[in-house]
This record gives C-alpha cells, structure tokens and sequence, in this order.
C-alpha cells in the first residue's frame, strides 16, 4: 500500500514537471467552459491544466456525461477545482512539502492552514484554504452553485454512507482527483 502511495506522488511530480495539454485537451475544456470560465482555466499552470483534464477524463471513462445539468456542473468543477491556487502560486518543491507534511503530521498541517498566506505557513494556507478561493472565482464566473460547492468542498471527507445526489458527485469527483 505504502509504496503504491510512493509511485503515484512520483508520477504526479513528474507529470507537475512534464505535463502539458494538447490542443485538443484545450477545446475539450473550451466546449465545457464558458468564456468566463475558460479564463480562469488558463490562468492555471499548463501542468495543473493537464491534472485538471486528467481528473476531467477519468469522470468520463467511468461514466457516460450529459453536456446537462449535474454532470455538466461535475465537468466544470473537475476543470476548475484547482483554480484558487493562481492566486497564490506555489512551485514544485512546496508541493513536494505539502505532501510529506500531510503524509507525516496532517493535523498539524490543518492548523497551518489557517490564516493568511504568508511567512512559512503560505504553502500549507494555500493547500488547505485553495477551494474556497476557486470556489469564489468559479462562482465570480458564472459557475453553477452546484459547480461551485462541489470546487469548495473538493478537499474535504464526507461520510461514505451519504447517499444524496451532491455526495455521490462529490465521491466521484474526488476519486478522479484523487486517482489522476
């Protein structure tokens, strides 16, 4: 288990040094997007833009998407729910530190996570408070509440017996994060 946990945070920093979008991965995210939103995507760095795309193509692999209504909402979240971390950009060792550090202490990395980004706690800020921050932007352009809740909550553990419609796409957004 331990060391399947080690290969998948080795690829994701190669693929956060490596990774880019194709053309068609980029009017893939256009035909979803609204103008407004789109704006938002690009200002993410070409290599979370290919997360946020991976995380887009693993909802659709596990389940036919309706370019209407919840699952169009999913889809808008998978492209922005990283969007609040252009607000503070972080290089690739700081993530390197958030993942250790919540591999290790992850309390201690919540308490961090708290206040203004700035001094030694900015990365852990930034880790911990980048959906609320997205979910402002995404909503600031035009997202769908349910677009925009499911971007705030993106980090966060609900129960695995909730059976509402908003956990269960809640569960699948996060397993596509989690598992891209």
């Amino acid at each position: 288990m331990i060391f399947n946990r080690i290969n998948y945070r080795v690829g994701q920093f190669w693929n956060a040094l490596y990774a880019h979008p194709t053309r068609r991965d980029l009017e893939w995210a256009f035909s979803i997007l609204t103008p407004e939103q789109m704006a938002l995507f690009t200002r993410l760095r070409p290599s979370e833009q290919a997360h946020s795309l991976s995380v887009l193509e693993r909802l659709t692999q596990n389940k036919h998407m309706d370019l209407e209504g919840e699952d169009q909402d999913l889809m808008v979240a998978a492209l922005l729910h990283d969007v609040g971390k252009t607000l503070h950009p972080i290089h690739i060792w700081e993530r390197v530190l958030i993942v250790l550090a919540k591999a290790l202490f992850p309390e201690q990395v919540r308490q961090w996570g708290s206040g203004k980004p700035a001094g030694w706690r900015r990365v852990f800020v930034i880790a911990e408070q980048h959906p609320e921050w997205g979910a402002q932007l995404a909503a600031r352009a035009g997202a769908s509440r349910l677009a925009v809740e499911l971007i705030r909550q993106h980090q966060n553990q609900i129960p695995d017996k909730s059976v509402d419609m908003f956990s269960g796409l809640l569960h699948r957004l996060q397993a596509a994060d989690q598992d891209s």
